[in-house]
């Protein structure tokens, strides 16, 4: 099974259930048909950007990172840092290139970072293509996602436009 299956799958099962440690997590996907050892699940933890949240009853589990604005920037960072190749605009929208296989992380960063003049995302196996909200120029949101691809400063890059 692919990477992308398997992280798929952690996504997944992290949304449907609680899971504390990266043994439970090897445990569910092998459940689930993907044998892996705990090192490629760490390897996907960080990868996928999780984090570990307090459930009411007071236990750490692990969640997809970016409940906080600043946690979802921050993510979003990392992900077009590790993955995008070149990022473009024209008119309303921007196209955004990814190594082989990442666009579809890349656009999940971008969707769950709730950036406001984000419209919506469509992702390919290499490609992301983002149309803005109305009235924001790609080149804007373009010139905002290329200062976080390069680690530029969260102010500098988010709500400049």
């Amino acid at each position: 099974m692919t990477k992308r299956a398997r992280q798929g799958a952690i996504l997944r099962l992290i949304e449907e259930r609680e899971i504390a440690t990266q043994d439970a997590l090897v445990s569910a996907l092998a459940d689930e048909g993907f044998e892996v050892t705990q090192t490629t699940v760490s390897r996907d933890v960080n990868e996928l950007g999780l984090g570990k949240v307090r459930t009411r009853e007071g236990h750490l589990v692990y969640a997809r990172s970016g409940s906080a604005d600043g946690d979802r920037l921050e993510i979003l960072g990392r992900a077009l840092q590790r993955w995008v190749l070149s990022i473009s605009a024209s008119g309303n929208m921007v196209v955004i290139h990814t190594l082989n296989g990442y666009a579809d992380p890349v656009a999940q960063a971008i969707d769950e970072a709730a950036h406001p003049d984000v419209l919506g995302t469509v992702a390919g196996e290499n490609t992301v293509l983002i149309v803005t909200t109305e009235g924001v120029v790609g080149g804007d949101l373009a010139t905002q996602l290329t200062a976080l691809s390069q680690g530029q400063p969260r102010a500098r890059a988010i709500g400049s436009s």
